[in-house]
């Protein structure tokens, strides 16, 4: 990724690298900052005579989506003399002295003293675990059935390009596109006539979710699909009317727009 021009800021990662000594290695070779989660038995190679000690708890507020910020406790964890990696233990309770399983650890390398900042950052990690998930369960990120990596590579470019089709439906296009009244919109609003049409189809979903979009989305591309399986049947028997039907229904899925994108940003 670095060598496609990617410039990364810092790498966030579960127990499961942050427990890899090649993933960690690497991305010291790289010159890669990291936050990584570690497990609570996490080993660190210490000088002869020296020891393991906790500095005290500190309070930080942890914000959370949707829900009023709350307090949470982290502690640096030194193993002989304070090195360039370090070492933090978290709440998961507002209480300053947790339990073992009422905590949680990590490992960082960031080059600054960000104390109870790096919480903060680490958290970022859920919203792509969210992401993520989306992909892995509804779209079948890991349900390829290949063995050649340029096969694999080919359906994973397929589900992320399905993965974008689905998420510039969602709402958050839609209020960027009502803060930036000059762009260029693909809409069809709620007043346009064909958007209400569209909805009138029985297994149609009124509700603004990620999984209404990708349920409606696959409403739309089923003529499409359909089509596609009949069409060779259509060149053995003759029924007329019937291609001209498709094609128009086709027609009038092509016209459907759910999410204001300019055309700049669809190009």
């Amino acid at each position: 990724m670095k060598a496609w021009g990617f410039k990364i800021k810092l790498v966030l990662a579960d127990s499961l690298y942050g427990e890899s000594g090649d993933v960690i290695r690497c991305l010291e070779k790289l010159e890669l900052e990291f936050i990584v989660a570690i497990r609570s038995n996490h080993g660190v190679l210490m000088p002869p005579g020296s020891r393991k000690r906790y500095n005290r708890w500190k309070a930080y507020e942890q914000k959370l989506s949707h829900r009023q910020t709350e307090t949470r406790y982290l502690r640096e964890i030194i193993f002989g003399k304070r090195r360039r990696t370090r070492y933090y233990q978290i709440s998961k309770i507002n209480t300053p002295d947790p339990t073992g399983d009422e905590s949680w650890y990590i490992m960082t390398n960031l080059s600054t003293d960000l104390s109870v900042n790096v919480a903060q950052l680490y958290s970022l990690r859920n919203w792509i675990e969210y992401g993520f998930k989306q992909v892995k369960n509804e779209l079948g990120w890991a349900d390829f059935r290949l063995t050649d990596y340029q096969s694999i590579e080919r359906w994973w470019e397929i589900i992320f390009s399905a993965y974008l089709l689905v998420s510039i439906q969602a709402t958050y296009f839609q209020l960027s596109d009502q803060s930036n009244p000059t762009s260029t919109s693909l809409v069809l609003s709620s007043n346009d006539s064909n958007i209400p049409q569209h909805s009138q189809h029985s297994q149609w979903e009124s509700g603004t979710t990620w999984k209404s979009a990708l349920n409606n989305l696959r409403l739309i591309i089923q003529p499409y699909i359909f089509y596609c399986l009949i069409q060779p049947w259509l060149t053995v028997f003759n029924i007329p009317g019937m291609k001209r039907g498709f094609l128009k229904l086709i027609d009038f899925m092509n016209d459907f727009r759910a999410s204001p994108v300019s055309f700049p940003l669809a190009s």
